[in-house]
Formats: C-alpha cells, structure tokens, sequence
C-alpha cells in the first residue's frame, strides 16, 4: 500500500512539474542530452525488478535518462566509454555529492562508500595500506578457513539427513561471522544460532541497506522520516540498534587494548589497527568516525561476498557440469581424491593452490559478470559536462553506469550474453584472462576500484573449494523461481533452498 500511495503521489507531482516547469525547460534547453525513456516512476512500479527493468531499456538505449520531479535528471549507461569517462578520465567531476550523501549517511555516515574527498582520501589510503598488510591476508585467510570448515560440516549434517538447505542465509550467516572476526577481532557465531543479538543486528542492516534503495525512487522518503512513519520509522529503529550494537563492540575492544601491557597486542583485526591510527590522530577519528568505516566494510564484506557466493551455487544447480568440472578442478589442484576431514582439506587451501584454480575463478567472475554484487552505481555530476558519446549532462545529474545491464549487452558480450559460460573469461591454455574494468564493472574501476577484490575471491575461492569438495548440490525445487530483492546489493529474494549429497 505505500508503494502504491508513493506512486500515485509522486505521478501527481511528476505531471505537475511537466506542464509547469519541463515542458517549456525543454522546448528553450538547446543541449543534446541523452533520450527520455520515462520517468522515476517506472523504478516506482517496477521496483521488484528493477535492474531488468533498466536492462529492457538499456537494450534500446546505450544511454539514457529517467525524469523526476526534483529538476534534476536519472541518467543511466551501460557504454565502456561513459563508464571510463565517469570513473577515471573525468573522476573529479563524478563524485557522491550531496543528494547520494543525504540517501546514504543514516547507515552509512562518513564511510568510505558515502564521501567524497578528504575523508575519502584518508580512509583509501589507510585501507589500501592495510588490505596489502601481510598480517592481514594472512589473518583473514585463517578465519575464512575456519568459517567455511564449519559451514561445510553443516552441511554434511544436513545432507546425511537429506535435510532441504537454504544456502543463502547460510553464506549471510557465514560471511558476517567472517567480517566481524576480521573486521571487529569477535566471534559473532551467528551461523550457530547462538548470538540473538548478531541475528538481529544482520537483519536491520539487511532492511536498512533495501530501504536506502528505496530513497533513490521515493521523492518523499524525507518527508516520512521527518514524520517517522512507514518504513522510514522502521529504518530508525533498525539504525538505532545497528549503533548500539558496533559502538559496544568498539568501546569493548578500546577497553581491550588499554588493558594490554603497552599496549602490546597483536593488532590483526581491522579494528585494533584503525584504533591504532586513531591514537595518532584522534581529533579526525572520532568513535562515530571508526563506526562508519566499520559499518563500510561489513557491507563490503558481507552483503557482496555472501551475494555472489549464493548466485554462484544457483548457478552451480543450473549447471552441473560446471560444478563437475570446479570439482575436478579443486580435486586436482589440492591434490585429494577421497575421505578426508574437512579441517584437513582446510589446510591444502594455500595461497598457490587458491591462484592455480583458474576455472573456479572463470565460473566466479561469469557469476559476477551475470550477478554483479552492486548492481547499478550512481555518481553525481558536479558540473555540466559532454560524456564522449556526445550526449550532455547537467550539474546536480545523477549518472548511474549498471553493471547488471552491462553483463547482459550483446554488443559487449556477444550473441550468448545471458549465457552463464565460464569458458569464455579462459584462453587456449585454460588461463584466465581479465577484461577491461570499464566492460566488467563489478569491482568499479579507477580511483574507487575496489581495494578488496582479491580479498573477496580469497574468501569466495576458499568456501566454493571446499563445499564443491566434499558435495553435490542440486535446487531443492527446480519450478520455483529465483529473484533478487531490490537492494543497494544485489541479494537472492527469500532464500536458496537447495539439496546436497556427499561426493
């Protein structure tokens, strides 16, 4: 019902503003701007498939826009040419900017997914000094190890009991345990069920990360937060106890370190080195400032890994000669062919053997490339500007590359685009080969590439080796149907149900 009173209110303000402002705005504006293939209301009605949405008319359109009732432009473009303009030719002018900050900084604040500039700068900096860390790399390995033994042996219950699996809240589970041991230095064991509190901070995270979403399509979702109601309301109260929750895990982990004896500890954790930079400068890292670069990388953590994790297994499903051959693969390349224990296995999964799995990460970037973790990214255009296409845009635009629609662009990918083909990212010798960043957006590109790529394949990698080793999955039910939830990241709707028998 708000979706629906939303709609109709903000096609009365759209209506509005055309006959009063757009109509002659557009007869006297002498610029060539990309073509209008409708309007913020379309998201609106289409929200619950909204990335094929956009991909129906980026069919049509390599660019073009979306009006809306804040004079201001939705520009969208799945052109590698755009795409590199925006994130690296022209960076400094396509930044967050004020309309994205104000949608996103009630989750996520002054993280590095929310800022421009300085604050921007300083956390790039620490976060790339810290993510090519020895310490780190080897820290978080041994974590991922562990999680993925114990996910598996979960499994291997269940499949012993042919017990029905949603893999999905499985991985959710597996890879917030992961990031808040690497990131907070805790165990949070919410794959065990045991932390109430863990369960619930996972789910308000969750439905604050789909209503940020929301905000992009909802003209008057600061209207429902000043009047705290509907979702907005709820949005509160999940970021109330979201705060709650990380500034006890911090002020615990402060206490931690002082009690140490000169403070000598083993800082592996993300935390107990940013707490480490913030003793070297702690009027700019402020207790809410640690929060917000936290809360930054359990999402990146969390929502994309565990994501890709459970569109790779559906594909996995879909595709069982795929599987087969990861399988054989990680067979060979660990050099075991039979009963093992699982902590075992664990210990052949080093950083030489994760490299030599070459189609494993063929059939891992395919996913990516038809299940982008962030499927859509927006930038604000921050001064008036010609794309290299020669469409113009405006100051205060939003232009928004899609990595989703981007996967599916038979002009990019060929005839089979929509085919999950594994095959087509290895060479003559079965070497994987990468694209162009501005063709394959997942990870972004530029200055913002992602600093934690090889991190989520690491992590990715290490769970697919050693669930494919010791099982068999199969789609619980092959007629129902899988859909995304409209998200900030692109999320499996309503779980994965699958089956699993032991190999």
């Amino acid at each position: 019902m708000e979706i629906l009173a939303t709609a109709a209110t903000s096609l009365l303000l759209l209506l509005a503003l055309y006959f009063l402002i757009l109509n002659p705005w557009l007869r006297t504006k002498k610029r060539n701007y990309p073509p209008i293939a409708g309007t913020v209301f379309g998201q609106l009605i289409n929200l619950h498939r909204l990335q094929d949405f956009l991909t129906d008319i980026s069919k049509r359109h390599k660019t073009f826009r979306l009006l809306t009732p804040l004079g201001i432009n939705y520009v969208f473009t799945v052109d590698p040419v755009n795409v590199e303009y925006i994130l690296k030719t022209n960076f400094a002018n396509y930044g967050k900017g004020e309309f994205v900050r104000d949608i996103m900084k009630d989750q996520l604040g002054d993280g590095i997914f929310a800022v421009d500039g300085n604050k921007w700068r300083h956390q790039r900096k620490v976060a790339s000094y810290e993510f090519s860390a020895k310490v780190l790399r080897d820290y978080s390995g041994v974590v991922f190890k562990s999680n993925a033994s114990r996910l598996s042996m979960l499994v291997l219950e269940s499949a012993r009991t042919g017990q029905m699996i949603d893999i999905n809240d499985l991985f959710m589970k597996s890879t917030l345990d992961s990031i808040f041991k690497v990131g907070f230095g805790v165990e949070l064991d919410t794959l065990s069920g045991s932390n109430k509190d863990g369960k619930i901070f996972a789910q308000a995270f969750d439905d604050s990360s789909a209503q940020l979403l929301r905000r992009f399509v909802d003209v008057l979702w600061k209207m429902k937060r000043f009047l705290n109601v509907g979702l907005e309301a709820k949005m509160k109260k999940d970021i109330k106890f979201i705060d709650d929750f990380v500034y006890t895990l911090i002020n615990k982990k402060i206490e931690q370190m002082s009690k140490q004896q000169n403070n000598f500890m083993k800082k592996e954790d993300i935390l107990s080195r940013f707490l480490n930079e913030r003793e070297k400068d702690p009027e700019n890292m402020s207790l809410k400032y640690l929060r917000d670069i936290i809360l930054n990388f359990v999402i990146a953590g969390k929502d994309t890994t565990a994501g890709t994790l459970s569109w790779f297994f559906y594909m996995m499903c879909k595709h069982p000669s795929v599987q087969e051959k990861v399988a054989e693969e990680v067979k060979k390349v660990t050099k075991r062919n039979g009963k093992i224990q699982v902590d075992e296995f664990a210990v052949t999964l080093t950083e030489e053997a994760l490299n030599r799995m070459q189609y494993l990460h063929a059939a891992l970037t395919e996913t990516l490339r038809l299940y982008p973790a962030v499927p859509v990214d927006v930038k604000c255009c921050l001064s008036d500007d010609t794309l290299p296409d020669g469409l113009n845009v405006d100051k205060g635009d939003l232009i928004s590359y899609q990595p989703y629609a981007m996967g599916r662009m038979k002009f990019l990918w060929g005839e089979d685009a929509e085919v999950f083909r594994p095959e087509r990212w290895l060479n003559d010798f079965g070497d994987f080969e990468p694209e162009s960043p501005f063709k394959f957006t997942a990870f972004q590109a530029g200055p913002r590439i992602c600093l934690g790529k090889e991190f989520a394949y690491r992590q990715m990698k290490i769970f697919a080796a050693t669930l494919l080793y010791f099982l068999n999955f199969r789609l619980w039910d092959e007629t129902k149907p899988v859909n995304y939830r409209s998200m900030v990241t692109l999320q499996i709707d309503g779980g994965l149900y699958v089956g699993a028998v032991e190999r």
